[in-house]
């Protein structure tokens, strides 16, 4: 910094070897960069302009190793690869204080030497300051009577971006330590409550994304039975505009409108409930919602969603566990090339397919009446069908598709290169290889005896998957050559 600065008092780093007081350090570096930052925007806007830059940094966490003892490898996570110095920035520790003292902890005990808490180089934006307190919001450029950026940092995209989960960070000095930079992880935290209109504190660690709002009420009437269960250990359920119940005859309100992506929200105290995001329609909306999701860490993301059949033998109200997906939706291509394999994950797989069977009271071969088990293809092309049919039912028919959506492939490509587990579960509501068209009367029958049961599965599933240990759904067929420590 230069005495042109004005910034908070200078803090020196700390050696912590208990993770809880490595977090309690980070909380209160982030609570004084972010009031020192808040305080002075908001004399700015009072006409209390500072005559210098005000600037505030980022906290960090640093660990530096030097051995190549080799540590408990059956975890994918926890441990650094190689000896070195690696580092994160970190926003919102109140926010991720159960996720950082778990990944701290095992970094503890795996290498048996103290992490460093202390501030970083990274600048914090004003916008994300103000975000995370109760001030004013920063105002659109021009609107205050100075120059934003003469006085004030602003987001950089520089250091907003996917660099590390996508293997191309090439920075220098010490080597990522956690897959996503603090500012990257503050612009999903903005896209997160702009799109579903509820703050990210309400997500909880598995995740459901629909494609139509008809799951909604399904949703809620099932939280609205589980809160009346005591020993469902579900203790509130949220819906857009954070309106909150806790008893099972509680009133929400209507919101205004809806969000582009509403999401709701049934929690468990631990944050380990169900949420539901409906999406909408289409490979843009999918990849928007789960790029920002991701940096919440969820445990598991599952595609449960409408789909068109493309088998004769399949009926209406059927049934598709993915276990491959044709990747037509091109939003992801730049990102994670159409070559990468998405792989079906055994853990989400089986939690499906049971849950498939305990709702359904079918099992084994008979199982197969209702469900089938293949490809899912998902396309950029809502009305597919009306263009040329010899190109796309002969890449179908090549690739052994049984369904058809266009949103699936992308949560799962996503899930991949996040590292966050994923699968999909679909039911076809048309066919129109065979005619079978989703028209009004055709959809109004089918979506009132089929929306309850099929989120009764996904539901089931998300149950199962959180009484699994955590290192069975976090394991290393999600994890690359050189990854980071932190999950």
């Amino acid at each position: 910094m230069t005495p042109e600065t004005l910034c908070p008092p200078a803090r020196e780093a700390q050696e912590f070897t208990e993770a809880r007081a490595a977090v309690d350090r980070l909380c209160a570096l982030y609570a004084e960069a972010t009031g020192f930052l808040t305080a002075r925007f908001a004399a700015a806007l009072r006409g209390d302009i500072p005559d210098r830059r005000v600037r505030a940094f980022y906290p960090e966490i640093r660990l530096t190793t030097t051995t190549h003892a080799r540590i408990d490898s059956r975890l994918s996570f926890g441990h650094v690869p190689d000896p070195g110095t690696y580092a994160a920035t970190i926003t919102r520790p109140d926010l991720f204080r159960g996720y950082l003292e778990q990944q701290l902890a095992l970094l503890l005990e795996n290498h048996g030497v103290p992490v460093v808490v202390g501030p970083s180089d990274m600048p914090m934006p004003v916008h994300f300051a103000v975000a995370a307190g109760e001030g004013p919001g920063v105002p659109q450029e021009g609107a205050a009577e100075f120059p934003l950026r003469d006085l004030f940092d602003v987001p950089d995209l520089g250091v907003i971006n996917d660099n590390i989960v996508n293997g191309t960070w090439t920075g220098e000095g010490a080597r990522p330590l956690a897959p996503f930079t603090a500012p990257r992880v503050d612009y999903s935290l903005a896209r997160l409550a702009h799109y579903t209109a509820t703050d990210p504190r309400h997500f909880q660690n598995y995740v459901l994304f629909t494609n139509y709002q008809f799951y909604v009420s399904e949703f809620e009437a099932f939280a609205r039975r589980a809160l009346a269960d005591p020993s469902s250990g579900y203790t509130a359920f949220v819906s857009t505009g954070d309106a909150v119940i806790t008893a099972p005859d509680a009133v929400l309100p209507a919101p205004a409108r809806l969000p582009q992506m509403p999401a709701y929200h049934l929690k468990r105290a631990d944050g380990s409930g169900i949420t539901l995001v409906n999406i909408g329609v289409g490979p843009s909306n999918a990849k928007t919602a789960t790029d920002h999701v991701a940096v919440l860490r969820p445990h598991a993301w599952v595609m449960v969603g409408h789909c068109a059949g493309l088998r004769n033998s399949q009926s209406l109200g059927d049934f598709v566990l993915a276990h491959a997906y044709l990747r037509e939706d091109r939003v992801l291509d730049a990102d994670l090339p159409a070559w990468v394999p998405i792989p079906a994950l055994a853990e989400i797989q089986i939690a499906l397919q049971e849950a498939v069977a305990a709702e359904t009271r079918l099992d084994g071969f008979d199982l197969k009446r209702i469900m089938r088990t293949g490809t899912v293809a998902s396309v950029d092309n809502r009305n597919w069908e009306l263009r040329e049919q010899p190109g796309p039912i002969q890449r179908l028919s090549q690739s052994r598709a049984v369904a058809l959506d266009m949103e699936s492939a992308t949560i799962a490509a996503n899930g991949f290169r996040f590292r966050v587990p994923y699968g999909t579960l679909l039911c076809v509501s048309d066919k129109p290889l065979q005619g079978e068209l989703k028209l009004p009367g055709m959809a109004s029958d089918f979506y009132r005896s089929q929306v309850a049961r099929h989120l009764m599965i996904g539901i089931r599933a998300m149950e199962s998957l959180r009484r699994m240990p955590l290192e069975r759904i976090h394991s290393r067929k999600l994890r690359s050559f050189e990854e980071t420590a932190f999950l």
